[in-house]
């Protein structure tokens, strides 16, 4: 089968096309036909290198994992003897595994992994892009910021990044459960943040939120760039600064707001990616029946077919994808 691999930290070069063993189902795993996945800033951070903590995640000195790919929609061609849960032709969305591994044109996964039908209201292909992104923004804001659809007060919650794969999810999801949002995005990306939602959006190169004299009940930082030093005066009495970048800094922030110091304003990150299987099922169910309702729904930008994998490494570098790349297959 064709696979996308790489076996050396670099730029985007370093990821070549070739042929590698297709993998056998075991007894209680499905082989699923790749159809579509994405190219993630996550991908971009790993392949590079550059990023201490992704190197202990991935490789010290080069990648133990040598194909990306952390989501996945296709079909279901194999099945394990002791598979209850599936059936082959079934068309099906998810999250990878910790071996990653869905820029390949198969992948096997055990029946109990986070494996879902897709819904009935979105393309095979699109389907790719809703795990990672929406699978870490629910967390964040339903168990990092509290945010409930019964409240009686809305958040006020700012999204950084709001137009990137997690931020437009951030955005519907918010909106979902009530919160005030506001955005905070480039100049071109500030009519698609409002038109998935946002109350308000802000463009960074010309206005700077935490100088704007507002406070907030949560700043939601999906793509670091802006630290819980710049952001704290802008939180409210009991604001709570979320990022999905993890840090030296935002780790002994989190620590000294949270278990030294007890301030009423936190620091907190998320490491929605090591969860149960059971949670991430969970909330993936949720996500699809908003999806369902049409209460939110992906946003992507380009789709480029496996063997250009390289110029869609090259686009996520440059830092401006809107939502998310999607790779197709087959």
């Amino acid at each position: 089968m064709k696979a996308a691999v790489y076996n050396k930290f670099g730029p985007p070069e370093v990821v070549k096309i070739v042929e590698v063993e297709k993998p056998v189902p075991k007894s209680n795993e499905v082989l699923i036909k790749i159809r579509a996945s994405t190219v993630t800033t996550v991908d971009s951070i790993f392949r590079n290198g550059k990023n201490l903590f992704a190197r202990l995640a991935v490789g010290i000195t080069k990648p133990k994992n040598k194909i990306q790919g952390s989501e996945f929609s296709g079909v279901i061609e194999e099945i394990g003897d002791k598979v209850t849960k599936f059936n082959v032709g079934d068309h099906v969305f998810g999250p990878a595994d910790d071996n990653f591994g869905c820029h390949a044109e198969y992948k096997c996964l055990n029946e109990e992994h986070t494996i879902l039908t897709k819904p009935d209201n979105l393309s095979l292909i699109d389907c790719a892009a809703v795990p990672s992104g929406a699978l870490t923004a629910v967390p964040f804001l339903r168990d990092g910021a509290k945010l409930t659809s019964s409240s009686k007060h809305p958040k006020r919650i700012v999204i950084i990044g709001a137009s990137g794969s997690v931020g437009t999810y951030a955005v519907q999801i918010a909106k979902y459960y009530g919160a005030h949002v506001t955005g905070v995005c480039s100049a071109k990306n500030i009519e698609l943040v409002k038109s998935i939602g946002a109350d308000e959006v802000i463009d960074y190169t010309k206005d700077d939120f935490t100088n704007n004299g507002k406070s907030y009940d949560v700043v939601f930082d999906t793509i670091g760039k802006n630290p819980y030093n710049q952001c704290k005066n802008s939180l409210s009495e009991n604001g709570i600064y979320l990022t999905a970048y993890i840090t030296w800094s935002i780790l002994f922030q989190m620590l000294f707001t949270t278990k030294i110091f007890k301030s009423r304003r936190k620091a907190m990150i998320l490491f929605t990616g090591l969860r149960k299987s059971s949670e991430k099922t969970a909330d993936l169910k949720f996500i699809k029946e908003l999806i369902e309702s049409n209460k939110i729904k992906p946003v992507i930008d380009k789709k480029y077919p496996l063997e250009q994998i390289t110029d869609a490494h090259k686009y996520v570098d440059t830092g401006h994808k809107k939502g998310n790349v999607i790779i197709t297959l087959g």
